[in-house]
């Protein structure tokens, strides 16, 4: 292994020497391989077609945590999927980090911290801190912090290939309500796992960009999968069970024909409104605006 990677320049090969472990894992990789625990049945979704999308298990402190799949000429994630988990902690302090494999292939599959000075190859392969300095977006999870149970868990959900510019009405306002509400409903309804996959829709007719770097999505799109459930559940709720999932605006200017707006929502969070729906409408939509026939679950999680 260390002799072949000689051939890298001797800059990159300064950089890696802290990586390097003797045998290099391949967590990058064309599938996900070594993660399929975090999709419903081990599957991922099927049917996204177009090439530039890379399958990464996210690792940290010598475990997986979730997956996702990254958008390299967009820097940003397509989706995170992972199995919800409730926090046994608070949010941790944001400690940001990036994948060195999206800049070395063989580099440690260990997400790192940013430290002051970073590499250029790191720049060119995902975003990094610099690129959400006044860029008037948060930096948006797919995989929330507070849906993981460990430290660790939540930690791993800071690294920047699960983050997408999300604009901060909707980051802490009507998104967080969604967050709040499938974490409320794993816990009162669900038996058994739920896998949840949440993602990024991009804009249909050409990418906003953040820094001429990073695409920011018109829209957040969010799905669950849980296939034990209460029996007896109230009325109200089955149409929760065994999936649900919502779709919601990252900008208060899209036309409303996907999700529309509360005129008397407070000034603050209008325009960020987040529409729930069935698997099929949603899967429905992604089919439309990204042109590819998703599928989330396997089986549609029956």
């Amino acid at each position: 292994e260390y002799t072949r990677s000689m051939q890298c320049s001797t800059g990159a090969l300064l950089l890696l020497l802290p990586w390097f472990s003797g045998l290099v894992l391949a967590e990058i990789s064309n599938d996900f391989s070594q993660c399929l625990d975090f999709f419903y049945n081990k599957t991922p979704p099927k049917g996204i077609t177009a090439a530039g999308y890379q399958p990464i298990c996210q690792h940290y402190k010598n475990q997986y945590h979730f997956a996702s799949l990254y958008r390299r000429q967009h820097r940003s994630p397509l989706y995170s999927a992972y199995i919800l988990s409730p926090a046994d902690g608070k949010r941790p302090n944001s400690t940001w980090m990036f994948e060195p494999q999206l800049a070395f292939s063989r580099a440690s599959a260990e997400m790192q911290r940013f430290h002051t000075a970073v590499d250029q190859n790191v720049i060119e392969s995902q975003a990094v801190f610099e690129d959400y300095r006044n860029s008037n977006f948060t930096k948006g999870h797919l995989n929330p912090s507070m849906h993981q149970k460990t430290k660790e868990d939540r930690e791993a959900t800071f690294t920047l290939t699960n983050i997408v510019p999300q604009r901060a009405g909707s980051n802490s306002g009507p998104w967080n309500v969604l967050e709040k509400e499938v974490l409320s409903k794993f816990k009162t309804f669900c038996n058994g796992s739920m896998h949840v996959i949440t993602g990024a829709m991009p804009y249909e007719s050409e990418p906003r960009w953040i820094n001429n770097r990073v695409s920011a999505p018109e829209y957040m799109w969010s799905a669950y999968c849980c296939p034990s459930y209460r029996s007896k559940l109230p009325k109200s709720v089955k149409p929760f069970f065994p999936t649900y999932a919502a779709v919601g605006r990252n900008d208060r200017n899209s036309g409303e024909e996907i999700v529309p707006v509360n005129v008397k929502a407070r000034a603050h969070v209008r325009g960020y409104d987040v529409r729930r729906m069935s698997l099929e409408a949603l899967e429905g939509i992604l089919k439309q605006k990204l042109a590819m026939p998703i599928t989330l679950f396997h089986g549609q999680c029956q």
